[in-house]
Formats: structure tokens, C-alpha cells, sequence
């Protein structure tokens, strides 16, 4: 490979400097003049009527110089999505009602923290508590109490999804299995918690930094909040530490409490969530109970697989009408079944909010069907990476919940992950108490759903030429750390042919780049890199169009790579891409020559590339105390094209990192609606310590709906660690486990299953 290729090359992050040098800037870090402290009150009840806020006492503490309640507000709601009115159903500052113990009540800003500490112990609340539900199951009971009193029987959304003759399906099945599985409630634990800094321009404008996936839904929310126009609200996108999903809500309480209490001071406050508001006032990854009843024939081909979900949705909408759909739809991948039944049901509880995390249910649903299928195997006597190849998706095919399947490299991933792994050989000579497992899953790239019709775009770049033929691209993709920053600029220098050190990035501010949807459902490298690949696209067409007319050659005889400009059909005429640009520029008077770009995926229903992945994983468990120790982990991955090996394998194993807390360690506790281990110290995080080696391996199977053929590598991947992991236990203990995580506890006990 050629120095001058952009993509396909390993190149380090943009912002890797400034973090390593600490020059970062953080929305915590933001210090502007005459900055305030703010901080939020939130509800102790888990549901309770607000009779009466006095903040009184509260605005004569030294120091305090503002509060606000929900008297404050328009009283309008909020959500992620804007698809239906009823999940505009969160208030960031709570009006008459609290719906889980971390609701927010009222807000104040002060000179300093002490203050802000203060003032808020001296708000006084007045409260009438009522009755509150925290499971689905007594949440559907006849009569019981409702969370939002508009939604009967505590039914947040229902979905049905069906594909083929179920009944049919099953009669044609040689064997069938029922079994019922149940996943908890983790948390994102970004390394940076939610923070923002307001700042308020008279006679109405407002400006906010803020750690968010999604600045221009937070642009749009907030204006509609403020009642103010849209154009009178700028979003500029700091350094983020992390989201994971957990920061893709659009506006959080904070958000607002920090515009009203800047326009009401005059002057700038900053807001920053502690650890333990992290865990309670933002969003969950939704926990479920998974029936799965699934039919198979004598080859172990699945005729019919028929699902019910019940998801435990919290206090609000969030993503989850959405993500009770999601579920549905991601149970479909990475396998074909003859007929389909799903009936999803996502339940309000007066538990903290359940919204997107890493894999949007998908991790939940494919742990259950992965699983299941191991268990079939052992029914029918198949190995289990045998009965993966025989249900495995390839190209072309049409998931029973209607995905379009374009390219498919999940028959080679299953190959290549048995292959490293030495499954045929190293498995059957395992001493007791060592296991192998495999694991399977797939992930679209990109959200096909038009969820946010007051935003023009899903996602737009313009490209500028400079006079000295540096580049500048605007995007307003959001990298919260993944490295998307990059990636643009690898698409644009391939392009482009030029470097991408000459190529300058401008990061997501909603007055100066143009809109896009934000990061989440993995949409980064094929929607906004589309957008972007155009955009570069536009300049080299208007440059080529001129140097030909120039040259008087046919513009089709041109190329620029390395920098250059050269022609096929006259090997001695070439010129640098600066000096083009600058005759260009010429020519036009000094116009700026700019390339815009945009995608908008073909199908407005589902998506237009998915990716696939395999993992298998060894695991060694003390019997005893239960202890698991996961040794290693091969994971094969089809993300199309890979424009940065590096930054996929930094993905890679990320997702193995989080779908080994997700199988072993991590669970919010929640009891009568309180998180019991809302601190790093409780909450079981997997530590350096417990990461496995991984072998990553990178299977470029190119799909034309990406750029450069590439796919997602960010989501999918997190998937089939805990259903490798859990089947790698069953070879080591012998007994299944059915409920995530599976803690030491479980394993000194025997396991939940048969």
C-alpha cells in the first residue's frame, strides 16, 4: 500500500495529541468569566405529587445568586424521538409530578460549590407521595398505580413484528425448545460525566457546551424548551468523554437548568453531574425478560422462532419506543428463520430511565438467541459452530423482520473465529473447569428511521479549499471519542488525494457546521462519511473540470493523488493540488471553492449495510468460589472496508470490554425504585486486570452502500461476547445460565438453567 492511501492505513487520532498532552478541553474544563456553580435538587420519592417548592431560604445563602423550579419552564416535554407526541413525556425540571427517585425539582447556581451545596438544602419541598410500581409484571396488574396517567395499563409502547406462517413453521419442526432468559440493568459509566456550560447573550440568545452525541437534537430541544427560535440557540460540541449511547437523549436535565439559570443571572453556569448522579439521573441500559420458544428440523435449520419481550422502561420514554421495536427487528440477525413472531411490550416502572446503550438492545436479544441455539446444538447432537454456519445470513438474503441484507461475511467470520481459536481441537482437550463458547451477531450501520423531522438532515459536510491548498471539512458528526474525527479526514484525503495532515477538521458547532442526526445506531462512517466522500467529491470535479480545460485534455484522463494532478493521455503535464486550487480561485475571482455533501439513505424504512461478527471465548472458573476468569478472546468482524485497522481494533476490543461487564460483573441494583450502587466502588466495571487477550481479525467484505466499501465496527461487536462467554461456562461448569450477569454467586449454585 502506497504512503499516498488514506484509508486502509493505521493513522493516529486527531485529537490524540491534545489528549496526551492534556490540552483537552472538556465542557468541565470551560472557565469563563464570572462563571457560576450550578447544581440540581432531585426527588428522593420514587412518585410523589409537588405540592409546593419554597426557595426562599434558599436565595438569602451567602453566595447564592439563583434558583429555578418547573414554574420556571413552558411545562413542555421532551425525547429523543419526535415520531409520536406521547414520547415527549420527560420534563427536565419536574412540574407537578415525580416519576423516579433522581427526577429533577429545582436548580441554583452560586459563586462556588459550597454554596450550590447549600442553597439546596435549603430548598423546601412540599410532597404528597403516591403509589409506585417497579417491576413490568406488577406494573401491568389490573389497577395498578400509573406512572403517566395517560398511558393505560403502564404500556409504554407494544410492538408486533411477524414474518412467514408461524404455526407452520413450527409443525415443520423436528424439535422445538422454550426457554426464558433475563439480562439487568447496566449503566453507560462514560469516564466523563454529563456536563454542560450555559451562556446567555441578551436580548435572547444562548450559547452551550455541552458533553452530548447529539448537539443539534440538544439545539433543537432546548429552543423548543426556552421558547425561543432556533437560530437564537448554539450548540458547540467540547472534547467528550465518552457516551456509549448514554449522552444521545438530546437535552438532559442539566441543559436546561443551565440555560435558565445563565439568562437568569446573566452570566455563564456550569453544571457537571457527580458519579452518583450519573448513575441515577441519566438513562440505563433497558433490563428484559426474553421468552424465546424456537423450532428446528433435523439439520438444526430454524423453521420458526417466536419471541416475547418485556422490557422494564423506567420513568420515561427516552429512545424506548424505538428500542422495543429495535429488539424485535435485531433478533432477526445475524440468522434466517423460516417465520417470525415477536411481540415486544416496554413497561413503565418508577425506576430510573431505560434508553439506548451500546448495541441498542441488540445485546440483550442476541444473548437469548444465541444461547438457545448452543442449546438446540447440544439437543441435535450438531456442534455449535456447525449450527451457525447452517442458519447464518448471507448476501442478498431478507431477515424475517425485513432487513435487505446486502454483503454478509458472517459464514467466514464463524470460520475464521473457530479457525484462530483452534474450536476443533483445543475445545475437546480442555482440562475440567476450562471452557470455549461462540458467540454470533450483527448490527446495522446507520438509522434508517426518520426519528427527527425538525432536523433538515441526516447528516451534511461541506469541503473548503484554501488558498494555499490546505483543506477544510465541516461536519457536524459528533466523536465522543470514538474516532470518527478522524475517519472523515482519512475519506476526505482519499478523495481528495492529498494528505490527510492537509487537511483541517472542524468539530460539531451548530453556527458554523452543518446539521447531523448525531452519534448514535453506528451511522457515523457510512452516513456522515457519505456525506463527506460527496462533499470532497464536488471540489475535485470542479478542479479536474478546470485544469482539463486548461490542458485541453479529457477530464476523464485525469487523477490526483499524493498531492498531484496528472494526466494519462500526457504523462508530462502534472500539477500540485495547491497550485490547481489556487488557479481555480483565480480564475473565479477569489470565490471559494467549496464542495457540499449529504446522505440520505435510499430505503427511509430500515438500513442500508450491516455488519456481521463472530467471537469465541475461553474461559477458566474456579468451581469453588465461583470466580471466572475469561483467557482469551477471537473475535472476526465483516466491517466492509476498514479505513483505519487501528481505530476498529480500539473498537473491537472496547466492545469485548463491555460485553464482559455486561455478561459478568455490572448491574445497577435497583430496590423500591433506589440504585444501591451508584458509585465505581459498587458498581462492577471490568478493570484492566480482567480483560482478556484479544485477537482481533478484520474480514474487508466491501459494501457499496458505505464509503470505500466501509461498515459500522463500533456496536455489533458488542453482541457476542456474552453469549460466548455463557456457553464457554456451560462447558466448563455444565450447567447453563440463562440471567445476566452471571456472578459467582450463580455459578457456586449450579446455574439457572437445563
Amino acid at each position: 500500500m502506497g504512503e499516498q492511501q488514506a484509508i486502509g492505513r493505521s493513522l493516529p487520532r486527531l485529537d490524540g495529541p491534545a489528549k496526551a498532552r492534556g490540552e483537552a478541553v472538556y465542557a468541565g474544563d470551560l472557565n469563563l468569566p464570572g462563571m457560576l456553580c450550578g447544581k440540581i435538587l432531585t426527588s428522593y420519592l420514587p412518585h410523589a405529587r409537588i405540592r409546593r417548592i419554597d426557595t426562599s431560604a434558599a436565595v438569602r445563602v451567602p453566595g447564592m445568586k439563583a434558583a429555578v423550579t418547573g414554574q420556571d419552564t413552558l411545562g413542555l416535554g421532551c425525547g429523543p424521538t419526535r415520531f409520536r407526541e406521547k414520547s415527549l413525556d420527560f420534563l427536565p425540571l419536574a412540574r407537578d409530578k415525580v416519576r423516579y427517585i433522581g427526577d429533577a425539582v429545582a436548580a441554583v447556581a452560586a459563586v462556588d460549590e459550597d454554596a450550590a451545596s447549600a442553597a439546596l438544602e435549603q430548598i423546601k419541598v412540599e410532597w404528597e407521595e403516591l403509589p409506585a410500581v417497579f417491576t413490568p409484571e406488577e406494573a401491568m396488574q389490573p389497577g395498578a398505580p400509573l406512572v403517566h396517567e395517560n398511558m393505560p395499563g403502564n404500556i409504554s409502547r407494544r410492538i408486533v413484528l411477524e414474518g412467514g406462517d408461524i404455526e407452520a413453521g413450527f409443525r415443520q419442526a423436528y424439535h422445538i425448545r422454550e426457554d426464558i432468559f433475563n439480562t439487568s440493568s447496566d449503566s453507560h459509566v462514560p469516564l466523563e460525566p454529563h456536563t454542560c456550560v450555559a451562556k446567555y447573550d441578551p436580548p435572547g440568545y444562548f450559547t452551550l457546551w455541552t458533553s452530548t452525541q447529539v448537539p443539534y437534537m440538544v439545539k433543537s430541544d432546548l429552543a423548543r424548551l426556552l421558547g425561543v427560535p432556533e437560530n437564537q440557540v448554539r450548540v458547540i460540541l467540547p472534547f467528550v468523554g465518552g457516551g456509549f449511547g448514554g449522552k444521545s437523549d438530546g437535552v438532559f436535565s442539566l441543559d436546561l437548568c443551565a440555560a435558565l439559570l445563565a439568562q437568569k443571572t446573566g452570566r455563564p453556569v456550569r453544571i457537571a453531574y457527580s458519579r452518583e448522579e450519573e448513575f441515577i439521573c441519566t438513562r440505563r441500559r433497558h433490563p428484559m425478560q426474553i421468552y424465546l420458544k424456537t423450532g428446528v428440523n433435523r439439520q438444526g435449520e430454524i423453521t420458526a422462532r417466536q419471541a416475547r419481550v418485556i422490557a422494564d422502561g423506567g420513568a420515561y420514554s427516552g429512545w424506548g419506543h424505538a428500542s422495543i421495536y429495535l429488539a424485535g427487528l435485531f433478533l432477526c440477525l445475524p440468522y434466517r428463520y423460516g417465520a417470525y413472531h415477536y411481540e415486544g411490550l416496554r413497561v413503565y416502572t418508577n425506576n430510573p430511565v431505560s434508553s439506548a446503550m451500546r448495541g441498542h438492545c441488540a445485546p440483550q436479544v442476541q444473548f437469548a438467541g444465541d444461547v438457545q441455539l448452543d442449546m438446540l446444538a447440544e439437543d441435535l447432537g450438531i456442534d455449535p459452530v456447525e449450527i451457525r454456519l447452517r442458519n447464518a445470513l448471507e448476501d442478498g438474503e431478507v431477515t424475517a423482520a425485513g432487513f435487505k441484507i446486502g454483503t454478509c461475511g458472517l459464514k467466514e467470520c464463524i470460520r475464521k473465529a473457530a479457525e484462530r481459536s483452534g474450536w476443533y481441537t483445543r475445545r475437546a482437550s480442555l482440562p475440567p473447569g476450562r471452557g470455549v463458547g461462540i458467540g454470533c451477531a450483527g448490527f446495522p450501520s446507520g438509522q434508517g428511521f426518520r426519528l427527527r423531522p425538525d432536523i433538515p438532515a441526516y447528516t451534511t459536510a461541506v469541503t473548503r479549499v484554501n488558498e494555499d491548498g490546505s483543506v477544510t471539512l465541516l461536519c457536524g458528526a459528533a466523536d465522543t471519542g470514538q474516532g470518527s474525527d478522524t475517519v472523515m479526514v482519512q475519506i476526505a484525503a482519499q478523495e481528495l488525494g492529498v494528505r490527510p495532515q492537509d487537511i483541517r477538521y472542524v468539530r460539531a458547532d451548530s453556527d458554523i457546521t452543518p446539521a447531523d442526526l448525531g452519534n448514535y445506531s453506528s451511522r457515523e462512517t457510512v452516513f456522515a462519511g457519505n456525506a463527506v466522500k460527496e462533499a470532497a467529491a464536488r471540489v475535485k470535479e470542479k478542479l479536474l473540470a478546470f485544469i482539463a480545460d486548461e490542458w485541453q485534455v479529457p477530464e476523464e484522463s485525469l487523477e490526483i493523488a499524493g498531492g498531484e494532478i496528472t494526466c494519462a493521455s500526457a504523462p508530462d503535464k502534472r500539477i500540485s493540488f495547491a497550485q490547481a486550487a489556487r488557479g481555480w480561485q483565480e480564475k473565479h475571482q477569489g470565490k471559494p471553492l467549496v464542495g457540499e455533501g449529504t446522505y440520505d439513505p435510499p430505503d427511509k424504512k430500515f438500513y442500508e449495510a450491516y455488519s456481521f461478527g463472530a467471537q469465541v471465548a475461553e474461559v477458566e472458573v474456579d468451581k469453588e468460589t465461583g470466580q471466572v476468569k475469561v483467557v482469551n478472546v477471537v473475535s472476526a468482524h465483516d466491517a466492509g472496508r476498514v479505513i483505519n485497522p487501528m481505530a476498529v481494533e480500539g473498537q473491537l476490543e472496547g466492545s469485548v470490554h463491555m460485553g464482559l461487564g455486561f455478561a459478568l460483573s455490572e448491574e445497577m441494583v435497583v430496590r423500591q425504585g433506589r440504585v444501591l450502587n451508584p458509585a465505581l466502588v459498587d458498581y462492577a466495571i471490568p478493570v484492566a486486570a480482567d480483560m482478556p487477550e484479544v485477537e482481533c481479525v478484520h474480514l474487508e467484505v466491501e459494501d457499496p452502500a458505505g464509503p470505500f466499501g466501509a461498515k459500522e465496527c463500533g456496536e455489533g461487536t458488542v453482541g457476542p461476547t456474552a453469549p460466548a462467554i455463557a456457553n464457554a461456562l456451560y462447558q466448563a461448569t455444565g450447567r447453563r445460565f440463562l440471567n445476566l450477569p452471571i456472578t459467582p454467586f450463580q455459578i457456586v449454585k449450579g446455574g439457572d438453567g437445563q
